[in-house]
């Protein structure tokens, strides 16, 4: 908790210049067959993020993704689902100037709509984009006129304001216990992100999640899956809020 603390404290005051960023890795990873699914899920991770931590579990994507995979399964077995876990940007540490600003998102954004485009040439099945953290500030900047049918926010830092002129259904989603609520969700100058999107004036749906914290959002059992897996599935309905 002490860390998490320091972390929030340290992307308010900007020291975060102190710890330069090194150069990022990259992984993409299908689970599931794109051509065939009726939905397609695009999981995007934010900040520490690497290729040697891809599959450590579900708080970073490989585990993620087969977690989703597992959940929708169970809700809805007749349904075919296929999850891209998408380290496909160079994923800023947290502790460091780029996680502190959108630079890294900019760059993301511009691969992620690449991503989605390519995807969508091969496969009719509608997608989700899923969001965490960092990664929140990629999807915010990508998502205009991207054809996709949903994107959720989870343990946002702020995003872009949205286009008045996106169609898509946004989601947002924030654990009892994540720290990142302690950030200011502005942006002044190079620094932060902008704004709420559990705020009323954003627009989004706000869903359960329950007690987790900042990387929690994919354990199984957890309200938090449960509605990420019925977002990606199609079923707004269903989500609870």
């Amino acid at each position: 908790m002490l860390r998490n603390l320091a972390i929030a404290a340290a992307m308010v005051l900007g020291v975060l210049l102190l710890w330069p960023a090194p150069q990022g890795e990259r992984l993409v990873r299908v689970y599931g067959d794109p051509a065939t699914a009726d939905r397609l899920a695009i999981i995007v991770p934010g900040a520490d993020t690497t290729v040697a931590t891809f599959d450590s579990g579900t708080g970073h994507p490989g585990g993620a993704a087969r977690a989703l995979l597992a959940e929708a399964a169970r809700l809805a077995p007749r349904e075919r689902l296929a999850v891209i876990a998408w380290l496909g940007y160079d994923s800023p540490p947290t502790l460091s100037l780029a996680a502190a600003t959108d630079e890294a998102a900019v760059r993301g954004a511009a691969e992620l709509r690449r991503t989605v485009e390519a995807v969508r040439a091969q496969s009719s099945a509608s997608i989700a984009l899923l969001c965490h953290s960092y990664g929140s500030a990629v999807c915010a900047k990508a998502m205009t006129g991207l054809p996709v049918t949903d994107v959720a926010f989870i343990g946002s830092p702020g995003v872009d304001p949205p286009s008045a002129v996106t169609p898509v259904r946004r989601w947002a989603g924030l654990g009892d216990d994540d720290w990142i609520r302690l950030v200011p969700k502005i942006k002044i100058g190079p620094l932060g992100f902008g704004v709420d999107p559990m705020s009323g004036p954003y627009g989004a749906r706000v869903f359960e999640v329950g007690p987790g914290g900042h990387s929690d959002y994919y354990t199984p059992g957890t309200p938090s899956l449960r509605n990420l897996a019925l977002i990606a599935l199609g079923h707004p309905q269903e989500v609870s809020s």
